[in-house]
């Protein structure tokens, strides 16, 4: 079963139970969302990835790094009381 994680979730990227442990990927691929980031890490460029991932657009790498910026935007942070 593929869904995508929410109304703002980019269509190029899906979530998956039965790929990468339901990571969210690419769409058609098991290339994850962090192993785009950790190579962005690593020095890529939006137009290396394609050479290293070939079912990987640029485009598609793209709305994995506006898909983390998402995420990233709605996490909370939580005083903890003493």
């Amino acid at each position: 079963m593929e869904k995508q994680a929410s109304k703002k979730t980019p269509k190029e990227i899906t979530i998956k139970p039965e790929v990468r442990f339901g990571k969210p990927t690419v769409a058609n691929t098991r290339v994850a969302v962090a192993d785009i980031l950790n190579l962005l890490k690593a020095g890529y460029t939006v137009n290396d990835i394609p050479n290293q991932y070939p079912s990987v657009t640029s485009n598609a790498t793209i709305a994995a790094i506006e898909y983390a910026a998402n995420i990233l935007g709605k996490e909370e942070i939580l005083a903890i009381s003493q």
